[in-house]
């Protein structure tokens, strides 16, 4: 079994500040994504609220090995059939988008991480509205089995469950990851089973980011000329939802939720 990070009582404080950052932002965001808004704008207003929080973004600048360029903005922006990496751009939402909006944000050092995928407009259709259900549950799904003693392949297990039975399938070779002084850290946490995923053990004060992503095509995707969005191939929409959890003795705690 690999060991994953022990988190002190102290940064965990500071993980918590982190996704409420992240939490508010994503309410400010869902709230400003109606028919004409541009991408970037909801950039621009997240930026706001993260600094005004006295946080910083996650995402602007970062440029993993594979990035052909850092990243524009403070969120990842991807309608409809984009699934998740979506450049912020000066393209305007139109009524009946499907959006995912992912958010990142840094306080004292220690970062929150979290997505939400929102119906732009009237209401969604029940192909749509199936399909963002599902992936929430998935997620719910996942977060529940982050207990002590469990693993991240009982995890994968339980998100993939869920797909299965809603009869929706994952983005292939995506998933979540270790989080804390990084955004990404080590381990990835998969959202189907993998012989690698019963490894890693996990003990209360380890955190970790859950994140499913599911559509209703074949699977088969493309990244854009942008380097960065990744697209399904045969136009299919998709749904991202995703929460940093703590897993603590009193079972699991989502550190981005968004308070009541």
């Amino acid at each position: 079994m690999t060991a994953l990070p022990l988190r002190t009582s102290t940064e965990l404080d500071a993980m918590r500040a982190a996704g409420r950052v992240v939490a508010d932002t994503l309410q400010a965001v869902r709230a400003a994504a109606v028919p004409g808004v541009r991408l970037r704008e909801l950039d621009e207003l997240a930026q706001t609220v993260i600094r005004d929080a006295g946080a910083l973004p996650s995402f602007l600048g970062y440029r993993p090995v594979w990035a052909p360029t850092p990243f524009n903005g403070a969120l990842c922006l991807s309608p409809n059939e984009i699934v998740v990496h979506g450049r912020p751009n000066g393209r305007r939402l139109r009524d009946g988008d499907l959006l995912s909006i992912d958010c990142g944000a840094i306080a004292d050092g220690w970062h929150g991480d979290s997505a939400v995928t929102v119906h732009v407009g009237a209401d969604p259709d029940d192909d749509d509205l199936r399909l963002m259900t599902a992936t929430e549950l998935a997620l719910g799904a996942g977060i529940a089995a982050a207990v002590p003693g469990a693993t991240l392949l009982d995890v994968a297990t339980a998100v993939d469950a869920v797909a299965r039975a809603h009869g929706f399938t994952h983005l292939p070779d995506h998933g979540g990851h270790g989080i804390g002084r990084e955004m990404h850290e080590a381990p990835f946490v998969p959202n189907e089973p993998t012989r690698d995923a019963a490894r890693h053990r996990l003990h209360a004060g380890n955190t970790i980011a859950i994140e499913p992503m599911l559509h209703a095509g074949t699977g088969r995707y493309r990244t854009k000329k942008d380097g960065w969005s990744i697209a399904m191939v045969d136009g299919k929409r998709a749904a991202h939802f995703e929460h940093t959890v703590a897993i603590t003795d009193d079972g699991p705690e989502v550190l981005t939720a968004t308070s009541p």
